[in-house]
């Protein structure tokens, strides 16, 4: 996928995420900050397709500037099966994060190329990716080292879609 649409964090929760990538790194299991990719910055993604338009993306602008984003918990530290395993930070589900999610999807929907139906309402697990592609030992590794897990408040200090091939974000709010 070429576009996503990212939720960022202030800068506590933004240097606590990067701690726990500091963590992982330390015992060998790569972050994906350590993986080379675009994206270093730590986000919640609210939705992901091949293209969103700028047309899209200024209907998005108004459309989320008329809600109030609330704070993010991330609290459960967690996986998604698969071949690619992924170790995250899930954050706490509310009415509040849930219509932010739906308001967007309402905008987006019909306006985007090929969306990914796991960020669909009704799919979606919010989370923040600590590290990805892991054999079974690298994810018994990651959890133990970041055993115990604070839960992390993380305020949005904006919303931007990045394109996920060249790292560059366009910044569409900034609460």
């Amino acid at each position: 996928m070429a576009h996503t649409l990212e939720l960022f964090f202030d800068e506590a929760a933004d240097a606590a995420v990067r701690e726990l990538w500091r963590r992982l790194d330390e015992v060998g299991v790569p972050s994906v900050a350590a993986r080379g990719h675009q994206r270093y910055r730590p986000h919640v993604t609210m939705a992901v397709a091949g293209t969103i338009p700028p047309a899209t993306r200024e209907a998005l602008r108004s459309d989320l500037a008329a809600l109030s984003i609330p704070d993010l918990w991330l609290y459960t530290l967690g996986t998604f099966p698969g071949e690619d395993s992924v170790l995250l930070l899930g954050a706490i589900v509310d009415t509040e994060l849930l219509a932010v999610h739906t308001a967007a999807h309402d905008t987006l929907a019909g306006r985007v190329r090929d969306p990914s139906a796991y960020y669909f309402p009704g799919a979606w697990v919010p989370h923040c990716t600590l590290a990805h592609g892991l054999a079974p030992s690298q994810l018994s590794a990651g959890f133990a080292a970041l055993q115990p897990t604070e839960p992390i408040r993380a305020s949005v200090t904006g919303v931007g879609v990045t394109d996920t091939r060249t790292g560059e974000v366009d910044v569409l709010l900034r609460p």
